[in-house]
């Protein structure tokens, strides 16, 4: 046995079951239909699924060993994967639509403009998923393969270049929500006529939350990204899994990230496992902002 394979076996349970619990407390709870819970749920899913497409490729590698299931579970993985990152940026563009159209947010517009984002989000994912399987391989021409067999040098790339950009609009929103957070808190402190120690530190641990979140998606996909453009399939397979590794890892730390910090979804677990809350208990509705 390959011991990359394994450790990316390995990752796929752990992926799989940390989102599973996700997926379960979401549909467990009535209380967490709102959109922003909506997004989580479509993140957690996606991950959930990509986690079971690791599994699955260390299954048929080395269980059944053929050309069509080869593609099926690439095909699997790409469109899972494609549908976790597409997720993180619906997640951002609500969180920016959270603050910047704060009156306005909790209307029905809301709810159809997160529905339809995740409708174009999971389209496009299961069309990227379905290119290698229409036809879009290296299996008849090796030399087109990429790092990444069967999938193609130019698959690659298209699917380098939608993360570069899906990553760029992320950077931009975050600043801006940087901007908005900062400016908030400046309008606090002329109303009070000075910045109190909480609104700084609360600015501070946003702003600080904003940059662990686009820096953990970022060390974890940028490697592998930037390898799909640069690498040739002559290389060692070593380079390719020490940078696909990590970037299984990010669908591993999105469940802390987004759901497992949010105090609904705790008081939601502990309801589903220990029953230490009443079924009835009441939620606050939070902002995505706040998560």
């Amino acid at each position: 046995l390959n011991p990359w394979d394994v450790m990316l076996c390995v990752s796929g349970t752990a992926i799989a079951c940390e989102n599973a619990l996700v997926v379960a407390i979401i549909c467990y709870s009535p209380a967490l239909r709102t959109p922003m819970f909506v997004l989580v749920g479509s993140l957690a899913t996606a991950d959930l699924l990509a986690g079971l497409g690791l599994i699955l490729n260390f299954v048929f590698q080395y269980v059944i060993r053929s050309e069509t299931v080869s593609l099926l579970t690439v095909g699997f993985l790409v469109a899972s994967f494609a549908a976790s990152v597409s997720s993180l940026l619906a997640i951002t563009v609500d969180r920016y639509l959270s603050l910047y159209n704060a009156l306005t947010y909790h209307s029905e517009r809301t709810v159809l403009c997160i529905h339809t984002m995740l409708a174009g989000a999971w389209g496009v994912s299961l069309c990227l998923g379905l290119l290698p399987v229409l036809g879009w391989n290296c299996l008849h021409d090796p030399a087109a393969c990429s790092i990444v067999r069967p999938l193609t040098k130019s698959n690659v790339t298209l699917l380098s270049a939608s993360f570069f950009l899906i990553f760029l609009i992320m950077l931009h929103l975050y600043i801006e929500i940087c901007k908005i957070v900062c400016r908030h808190a400046h309008q606090i402190a002329l109303q009070q006529h000075f910045l109190t120690a909480s609104h700084y530190v609360a600015t501070k641990k946003g702003v600080s939350t904003l940059a662990i979140i686009l820096g953990t998606f970022g060390a974890s996909w940028l490697p592998f990204a930037i390898y799909c453009v640069v690498g040739d399939p002559d290389y060692p397979s070593v380079y390719t899994y020490a940078t696909l590794l990590p970037a299984t890892y990010n669908s591993m730390i999105n469940p802390i990230i987004y759901a497992y910090r949010n105090q609904e979804i705790q008081r939601s677990m502990w309801v589903l496992f220990c029953g230490c809350f009443q079924a009835k208990v009441s939620f606050r509705s939070r902002s995505p902002s706040d998560v």
